[in-house]
């Protein structure tokens, strides 16, 4: 159960205070619904009212939204470490992938070598529980599903890091690249090679955190990020070289007649018998 009885202080305050704190420490993520509020007023074990009281506190405060008929939802409280505008200019900018790679490079050599440290069983669980599934999902050539539990693997690695500041701002960073604003992640799952090359790149950083070595972890961790950046790197300039070909193809298409059409002739032209250009008396070649 997430939420706990309130015991002592059957108040407002403190039902805002356990809600708060569940959605600081990502217990209750953005979008989570909350339960029903005769069932909610019964987990916490308080009144009706007292609870509406508590939700219209945190609905003024920003962390919750009511739906009319739709129920409560945990707001989207992370969408402010990125405003929308500068997301709209992170996905015209190219340039911006590579800066958040190197961003992510770094911050989750950092959360890594926390959760190696700091993972509790309950968060080891859960990281072994991803890592099967992704296995699974790989054995089934289901990269959608696979890319989904790749994200997740991450997030529960900001979690088992337990820095509230490290959580939240891997989980602005995840939403950037749920969204697709920076590339497609399951572009990358469509090739097996990289397929097999990421998860072998999760296992290892699922297996230093188990056996609780925070250098390890930050080792492979690096090594995952740098490994998605070549490869989308890769995948730019083979795009390059396609947009290209296909340009050159397309000068052979049946409307010119199967063949590259011919550049015009200059003002002056000469008899075929001819070389293209007179002979330079200078120096004795033909130009």
């Amino acid at each position: 159960m997430v939420f706990d009885r309130i015991i002592h202080n059957r108040t407002a305050d403190a039902i805002v205070d356990q809600i708060e704190e569940l959605i600081l420490q990502g217990v209750l993520r953005t979008g989570d619904r909350l339960p029903s509020e005769r069932d909610l007023a019964k987990q916490l074990d308080v009144s009706r009212p007292i609870l509406r009281e508590a939700l219209k506190t945190l609905e003024t405060r920003g962390l919750i939204v009511a739906r009319h008929g739709g129920g409560t939802f945990v707001a989207d409280v992370i969408g402010t470490v990125f405003s929308e505008p500068i997301v709209k200019l992170f996905a015209r900018q190219p340039a911006a992938v590579f800066d958040y790679l190197e961003f992510r490079r770094e911050i989750e050599q950092i959360t890594s070598a926390f959760a190696a440290e700091r993972a509790t069983a309950a968060d080891r669980e859960i990281l072994t529980r991803l890592i099967e599934g992704m296995k699974e999902a790989h054995e089934r050539g289901a990269f959608d599903d696979e890319a989904e539990l790749d994200v997740e693997f991450h997030h529960a690695i900001g979690e088992s890091a337990h820095n509230i500041l490290l959580l939240h701002t891997l989980r602005s960073c995840y939403r950037l690249l749920a969204d697709g604003v920076f590339y497609s992640r399951v572009r990358l799952y469509q090739s097996p090679e990289a397929r097999d090359r990421l998860l072998e790149q999760h296992v290892a950083i699922h297996e230093a955190i188990m056996s609780g070595d925070p250098e390890a972890a930050r080792r492979a961790a690096a090594s995952h990020v740098g490994y998605v950046a070549d490869s989308l790197r890769q995948i730019e300039r083979v795009g390059a070289w396609e947009e290209v070909s296909e340009r050159r193809l397309s000068r052979f298409s049946p409307g010119a007649g199967g063949t590259r059409k011919r550049a015009a002739p200059s003002q002056q032209t000469y008899p075929e018998t001819q070389d293209p250009l007179p002979a330079d008396p200078a120096d004795g070649h033909t130009r």
